[in-house]
């Protein structure tokens, strides 16, 4: 239950939110000092732990049950069920959402832009204010995204089609 808590906290609470709280609030309640990258790294990986608990625990309980008393009645233990059975299944159908998900997270890093992280959309904000070319500027940085994110894109529909056949 602390795991399912875990995991719908931080699925449901908007990451900009998240993000302010860590940097702003925490340190008050806290008496502590956390810097503006600690707080980004702190965010975004609270913040995708919550949607990869969720990938990897229905990639696991998505393996039919007979694959488990079949190892059973093999006689394997738990650790050896999971790492020869269940999670080599698993695996191959986790792929598609693991690497949804991780593109998910590269485009929130834009918002680390709030808390003033030197990030693209940060660093085309700066260039944009110097040049007075915003449209370029943000035309170039959405450029570079599809430039990083579809390779990644491809490769995730790629194991889908894998994994249907």
């Amino acid at each position: 239950w602390i795991g399912r808590i875990w995991v719908e906290f931080f699925r449901n609470i908007p990451l900009l939110v998240l993000l302010m709280w860590i940097y702003y609030a925490l340190p008050i309640f806290l008496e502590i000092e956390i810097g503006k990258e600690t707080a980004g790294i702190l965010g975004l990986g609270f913040y995708a732990s919550g949607f990869y608990a969720e990938i990897l625990r229905a990639g696991v309980q998505s393996i039919d049950r007979g694959q488990t008393d079949a190892a059973v009645v093999l006689g394997m233990g738990y650790f050896q069920r999971m790492k020869r059975i269940i999670l080599p299944q698993a695996l191959r159908r986790m792929v598609p959402p693991l690497v949804g998900q991780t593109i998910m997270q590269l485009k929130n890093t834009t918002l680390l832009s709030v808390l003033t992280i030197p990030d693209l959309l940060y660093q085309a904000g700066y260039i944009a204010s110097f040049t007075y070319r915003p449209m370029e500027v943000y035309t170039v940085i959405g450029a570079v995204f599809i430039l990083i994110l579809f390779p990644l894109s491809a490769l995730s529909r790629r194991f889908e089609r894998k994994e249907a056949a």
